[in-house]
């Protein structure tokens, strides 16, 4: 599996990128899938994220292509957006996260991990930006808002991210340097530990709790990623 993505609110409804392309999706958690790629081109899906306020859309990152949309449960979709454009190339997305924050132009962000770094944009798909402090169309309109104090490290790729479903605000990401957090929007981050997870999950009820698969184990923190016990072997 290359992404997987569900949402509290249909706990039992899994959407998967299974490795070599397409989407698969079960109603029953993982009991049964089906195939779910009707419009989507064939080629490798390497992120998935479900709307954080709208639960029946879901969004597909797809390899050397853009960004798509299922309003449907992933019946059906259609193109969006290019990949984003960083350091004079098209990178592909490797993790996705919808959050509720609010981007100022009527809608909520949808953040996007790529091997140059964290990118967003907003949910009416308008244009790709940086994460910055304060109001977003303010900084859009003056194309002169300050870098954030404490950004993800540059250049590293953002193989993981999540955001809290209690708490949007709070952000994990996992990058090769280890975990990251941020408990505002994404504007500034904290290492909390070394840990090289590929692939993260967050408690909905529990910002604080998280679920990272590592190259081996199956690890979980209680405390936001400071300390990690390990669940399994994988």
């Amino acid at each position: 599996m290359r992404a997987l993505a569900n949402h509290p609110d249909h706990p039992d409804r899994l959407f998967a990128a299974p490795a070599g392309g397409g989407i698969a999706r079960s109603d029953d958690g993982g009991r049964v899938w089906r195939s779910s790629s009707n419009g989507l081109p064939d080629a490798q899906v390497t992120a998935l994220a479900v709307a954080a306020e709208a639960p029946g859309t879901v969004y597909a990152a797809v390899a050397g292509d853009g960004l798509w949309l299922g309003e449907d449960a992933g019946r059906t979709w259609s193109f969006v957006m290019d990949r984003p454009w960083i350091e004079e190339a098209e990178q592909d997305v490797l993790a996705l996260a919808s959050v509720n924050l609010a981007s100022g132009m009527g809608g909520i962000w949808l953040y996007a991990g790529t091997e140059k770094g964290l990118t967003r944009v907003p949910d009416c798909f308008c244009r790709w930006q940086d994460v910055v402090a304060g109001d977003a169309m303010d900084a859009l309109v003056s194309g002169a808002a300050p870098p954030p104090e404490a950004p993800l490290p540059e250049g590293e790729p953002v193989l993981a991210l999540v955001s809290a479903h209690t708490a949007p605000e709070q952000l994990y990401a996992a990058l090769p340097s280890g975990l990251w957090a941020s408990t505002d929007g994404g504007a500034t981050w904290q290492r909390r530990s070394s840990l090289h997870a590929r692939a993260l999950a967050v408690a909905p009820a529990d910002p604080g709790h998280i679920a990272a698969a590592t190259d081996t184990e199956l690890k979980l923190s209680r405390d936001g990623g400071v300390n990690w016990a390990t669940l399994a072997a994988l």
